[in-house]
């Protein structure tokens, strides 16, 4: 057997460590540290939305409620993949249970050429986000078009093999991906969350199905995601619902979607 020199052992440990504090510090996120055991425990059916802006969160029962917030951004510009971390303060409760969100833009001045290699190096950056704490899933937020679909079905599988076995992975959906549209089946995600606002002219068609059998969707059945400012009548009984507020959040919005949609 040969001889390894310690340094040859401390340099890669070291950098290691650092890319992992690099994570952690990006996001200037204010998180308590809990095991893995509570971590895979913690699953409140109501979770809050939190985008890119100043958010305090701390007024919120953590045994009831989970944060996803956004944790980065990737854009994709001609073969290349830019990488924009969380700039905005969040702050939560010890032991809420958090999903990070990996927002996904196209450049349209340099459209990207979304190859195997672009997929692979987005799934990179997003795989990272698994390694913060109280992670118990990870999202991906990309509106993908027809012809973006292979790219984002390469991403996503490259993704699953990059993160640990227990970490769920979920996507959010445009409302039309879980009515009839079935390019979801095969996808190696844990969820497919419909986003039931900002639909466009397509809402009260869509609505209106909705009404009926709800999401047909396997993926699609048990979660939700919807807006403060869009009150939806006959949303159906979903086990995890998403909720987005286009201000920061504060205890009087959080009591009125609770008030609303309590099930």
């Amino acid at each position: 057997m040969q001889s390894v020199s310690p340094r040859r052992v401390l340099v890669p440990a070291l950098m290691l460590a650092a890319s992992l504090f690099v994570v952690a510090f990006h996001h200037h996120v204010n998180f308590a540290r809990s095991s893995k055991a509570e971590t895979t425990t913690l699953q409140p059916a109501l979770i809050l939305w939190a985008w890119e802006r100043r958010e305090d969160l701390t007024f919120i029962d953590s045994k009831q409620i989970s944060v996803a917030y956004l944790a980065r951004t990737i854009f994709l510009r001609a073969e290349g993949v830019v990488t924009k971390p969380r700039l905005q303060p969040l702050s939560t409760p010890a032991g809420t249970t958090v999903i990070p969100v990996a927002r996904i833009e196209s450049d349209r001045e340099t459209p990207p050429r979304l190859s195997d290699n672009q997929a692979r190096d987005a799934a990179i950056e997003i795989s990272q986000l698994a390694l913060l704490p109280n992670v118990l899933m990870v999202q991906v937020d990309f509106d993908a078009t027809t012809t973006q679909r292979q790219f984002y079905r390469t991403l996503l599988i490259e993704l699953r093999k990059r993160m640990p076995p227990a970490t769920k992975l979920s996507i959010t959906a445009l409302a039309s991906w879980c009515q009839g549209d079935n390019w979801l089946a095969n996808l190696p995600i844990d969820e497919a969350v419909p986003m039931l606002f900002r639909m466009g002219h397509d809402r009260n068609a869509i609505l209106s199905r909705l009404s009926g059998d709800g999401f047909r969707m396997t993926r699609c059945e048990s979660t939700a995601g919807i807006s403060t400012d869009e009150h939806i009548d006959n949303l159906p009984a979903v086990s995890r619902l998403y909720v987005f507020n286009p201000s920061s959040w504060n205890r009087d919005a959080l009591n009125k979607v609770m008030e609303t949609y309590e099930r």
